[in-house]
């Protein structure tokens, strides 16, 4: 007797061929980019493991007359050690900057496929190699650096391939609720990898980095037997990046909204970066591969620029909190490692819901840059209360956390995921898709220098006192803000001129 079909296949042959491919392709790049995230997380976790307090441990089992200090990791044993970790921080962010802004003119050039995967590969060797590090009983800091250096460099394949991917597959429409549950893979990876590189950070420190390492390597194969580029490889149909003239994704004319966006012949950013001509071609056409955009030319897409350095300063607060939350929690509220690694994942459980929120509202509205602000000028004071009230015990601590996570990751996680797709698709391209990967790349790189400035200033001023960090942090949300303040006062132009028409439609 032959049993029934199961009823996952079931499933699977009742929904549409394209739905099909597309679930695929957001899963394998959910997956890709939770993978790397979680490769990046283990350096912040086990920082307090290469220099902790040896006098809160049994006695010095070497009878060192230096007993303040026996337990630690060369080099990181010395007084310089936030130094020394700022510079560990600093050469993997510099490299990733450097090479972002190369990364994604590759992209354009190689199939996304093999980019992605030889890159999620190589970062895997260098992520392992760290932790061989303990194994190997290496006590030279040129080794780690030129590690972080190279995993920096090679992890920036892995940003412009899946936006690109995932911006060939699916339109304008819903772009930001779908890229915002989407884009939770990045506090994913930050949870696993806290929670990975927990494990193992008190007994053998080395694990926590070669884990993660496999990890990456594992799904690195798995995108390169599985992943589809274009719908077009499978015979489905490409999405439609713009809306018609005279609609926008919040169901509100364009021309009653802003006569700016329907007349302009640059086809400037409306309320979330659609201009007036109406493309309903397909991004990508079968039979003539379209050129690669230049550099020069993704920077004079409307917004670009103001987004990309909106991100620097929201990228700043970002990674700071990533690679120095865990320290600064066993600084300050004094728990131990692990603890501490698994109190600051609640920063990125935070980070999820920000994330949602921020895509949902701004395709309800149509406003990505409002949403963006409102955001950032509600995490600048609620920055302030965490690290003057956040410790006063644990229900506010993790409840500040979560707060804190929501409002600094939302706007950041807005910018990196649908800002870029829908200014990597902007009308003003004319149909060519081939910006996709090159524009993400300037916007994240641009981010990048942020996230590489953000851990280094951590570094240098943390001896001065945690409250100069968030002083330093709370300025950079301000100037990320204010620096979206033309696309804003354009947005809300465009809500007060259809509000008047409304008005004006109703009386008469």
């Amino acid at each position: 007797m032959r049993a029934a079909l199961a009823p996952g296949v079931r499933l699977l042959r009742a929904l549409p061929r394209d739905s099909r491919y597309r679930g695929l392709t957001l899963v394998l790049t959910f997956l890709s980019y939770t993978s790397y995230h979680l490769s990046r997380k283990p350096i912040s976790i086990v920082k307090s493991q290469l220099h902790p307090n040896c006098s809160a441990l049994d006695l010095n089992p070497h009878n060192d007359s230096n007993s303040s200090t026996w337990c630690c990791w060369a080099p990181f044993d010395g007084d310089n050690y936030k130094e020394l970790f700022g510079a560990l921080d600093n050469a993997f962010l510099v490299a990733y900057a450097i090479g972002m802004f190369i990364s994604g003119i590759f992209g354009e050039r190689l199939p996304l496929r093999y980019y992605l995967s030889g890159g999620m590969v190589l970062s895997g060797l260098f992520t392992a190699l760290f932790g061989l590090g303990y194994f190997w009983d290496i006590h030279v800091l040129w080794y780690f650096i030129v590690v972080q250096v190279c995993n920096g460099l090679v992890q920036t394949t892995g940003w412009p391939a899946v936006v690109a991917c995932v911006g060939n597959w699916f339109g304008k429409g819903k772009r930001g609720l779908i890229m915002g549950i989407w884009n939770s893979h990045t506090s994913v990876g930050n949870i696993l990898g806290s929670l990975i590189a927990g494990a193992w950070v008190s007994s053998a420190w080395g694990l926590s980095f070669v884990v993660p390492g496999i990890i990456i390597t594992t799904v690195g194969i798995i995108c390169f037997f599985f992943l589809v580029e274009y719908p077009e490889d499978v015979d489905c149909s490409p999405p439609l990046h713009h809306m018609a003239p005279d609609e926008d994704p919040g169901g509100v004319t364009i021309s009653e909204k802003d006569p700016e966006a329907v007349t302009s012949n640059e086809g400037p950013l409306s309320l979330s970066g659609q201009s007036s001509a109406d493309h309903s071609h397909s991004p990508k056409e079968p039979a003539e591969e379209p050129e690669a955009i230049s550099f020069l030319g993704a920077l004079r897409i409307p917004g670009v620029v103001e987004f990309s350095l909106c991100l620097l300063f929201a990228k700043l607060v970002s990674y700071t909190f990533l690679y120095w939350l865990p320290l600064y929690i066993v600084n300050v509220a004094h728990f131990g490692a692990k603890e501490a690694g698994d109190l600051s994942t609640l920063f990125d459980v935070g980070g999820i819901l920000g994330g949602i929120f921020a895509g949902l509202i701004s395709d309800y509205t149509g406003g990505r840059a409002t949403t963006c602000c409102v955001m950032l000028v509600v995490a600048a004071p609620m920055l302030f209360l965490y690290n003057h009230v956040g410790q006063n015990g644990i229900g506010t601590s993790i409840a500040m956390l979560i707060i804190c996570g929501a409002l600094v990751n939302g706007p950041y996680a807005l910018i990196t995921t649908a800002v870029s797709a829908d200014l990597g698709t902007h009308e003003s391209l004319k149909g060519n898709a081939k910006a996709l990967s090159t524009v993400t790349a300037i916007i994240d790189g641009t981010g990048s220098v942020g996230a590489a400035l953000g851990p280094l200033l951590a570094g240098l001023i943390s001896p001065t006192g945690w409250n100069n960090v968030f002083y330093m942090l709370i300025a950079a949300d301000v100037l990320a803000c204010l620096l979206l303040a033309r696309v804003v006062v354009k947005e809300a132009r465009g809500w007060c001129g259809y509000m008047a028409r409304q008005r004006g439609f109703k009386e008469f």
